[in-house]
């Protein structure tokens, strides 16, 4: 394979207008620690940015920070560590689930793959924190959209649409992101015993109080029972968790907790974990740590689902009956993380016939090469919107040169 390294903004324009002139599609990559997500792109070319590595301006006092985007993330995160400032959407590690040698990858490829955590019910996600980018179009030319302030768009909001891409727009070179102080403490509560829809009704009312909940995830005991890490600590009593986090200023903290707690004693007593460990336990929900690649359920598909959080519960339990996979819930029942038994699909035709009434949409995480070649990869788009995301794809990159292939199955 043809591998391309590039010094700066200039090298990636020239890089890909030799690729336009050849028609030759190139792969985009910083660290490659997604690269085993979405369909087998059509090219034989690889466009490596990772030499494009340095924070170029990072100003805590003004919570901003503007960065190359083919900086490690890590590094990235141990600077704002550094400040005791953070992304407040959490962004997910793809290693624990994917197996990847990279560790967590760069920043491109976390504004471009757009996961973000348990926080996202709160903070919003990538997207709501990216502020300005730079970057190369499949013309070949450098563009800039947004800038280095929260209100600095008139018209349209060019750099929102690169979040989620997965590379298939443009190839930003340096991006503004927006950071956020960290929270002085936390706490988490924890409800036992719940099934899956006394669990869903318990994490939307808890959203719905006015005590200001950061996080809102579920996990049945078997899920429990095959992580390894804080969330091992919870199945010691053979029962499913509940969780529920608050941040903020200490006393708050814990004036919030016990009146949460007391709001939700229709569904059991609620065991306190706090600061540390309470993060621990959140980091493992966010990199779905029970699903890991080196674990029990390492060999199965793995589906992240996006629903109304009303229906989560339901879905997900008669998900778990007719496949016998597992299922782990976050954003209060929003978003499901799916590891289903191996099948000739990956029971992609009956998870998606289930979710088309209630609106939404499922993607195939974590799959073998021969799954992704022969399932869609992510939900098939109503006529209309498949359209219109056609015509934004051209307006960037007419000539698809950029992942090709990645977003949509080719014929095989």
């Amino acid at each position: 394979m043809n591998i391309l390294h590039i010094r700066d903004a200039a090298d990636v324009e020239a890089a890909v207008r030799t690729a336009i002139a050849g028609e030759q599609p190139l792969e985009i990559i910083g660290h490659g620690s997604k690269r085993s997500i979405g369909h087998v792109m059509m090219t034989n070319a690889v466009l490596d940015v990772s030499a494009l590595n340095a924070v170029t301006c990072y100003e805590p006092s003004e919570l901003i920070i503007t960065v190359q985007a083919g900086a490690p993330l890590d590094e990235v995160l141990s600077l704002l560590d550094s400040k005791n400032q953070e992304f407040s959407f959490e962004p997910m590690n793809p290693a624990v689930l994917l197996d990847s040698r990279s560790g967590r990858g760069t920043i491109g490829g976390m504004i471009g793959a757009g996961l973000a955590g348990p926080r996202r019910i709160k903070a919003g996600g990538v997207r709501d924190h990216l502020l300005g980018a730079h970057a190369v179009s499949g013309f070949g030319d450098s563009f800039k959209a947004g800038g280095r302030v929260v209100k600095n768009v008139t018209g349209y909001d060019l750099c929102k649409l690169l979040a989620g891409s997965w590379g298939t727009l443009a190839i930003m070179t340096e991006v503004t992101l927006k950071v956020m102080p960290k929270a002085e403490a936390e706490r988490t509560l924890v409800l036992r015993g719940l099934d899956d829809l006394a669990a869903n009704r318990a994490m939307t009312a808890a959203l719905g109080s006015p005590y200001d909940v950061s996080g809102a995830a579920h996990t049945p005991h078997s899920a429990l029972k095959a992580a390894r890490g804080a969330l091992a600590g919870l199945a010691s009593m053979g029962q499913t968790a509940t969780l529920l986090r608050l941040e903020g200023i200490a006393a708050s903290v814990v004036h919030r907790g016990a009146a949460l707690a007391a709001d939700l004693a229709s569904f059991g007593a609620a065991e306190f974990v706090e600061n540390a460990e309470s993060a621990a336990l959140w980091r493992e929900i966010r990199d779905v740590a029970p699903f890991a690649a080196d674990g029990p359920l390492g060999a199965w598909p793995v589906w992240r689902i996006v629903c109304p959080p009303a229906s989560g519960g339901v879905f997900g339990q008669t998900l778990t009956r007719e496949t016998g996979g597992e299922v782990i819930y976050d954003w209060a029942g929003g978003l499901l993380w799916a590891a289903l038994p191996p099948s000739v699909d990956a029971h992609a035709a009956s998870l998606r016939r289930r979710l088309a009434p209630l609106g939404g949409h499922a993607t195939l995480l974590r799959a073998d090469e021969g799954l992704r070649r022969t399932v869609d990869v992510f939900h098939p788009q109503a006529k209309g919107v498949a359209a219109l995301a056609e015509r934004v794809r051209q307006s960037f990159d007419p000539k698809s040169i950029f992942n090709r292939g990645r977003l949509t199955r080719m014929p095989i």
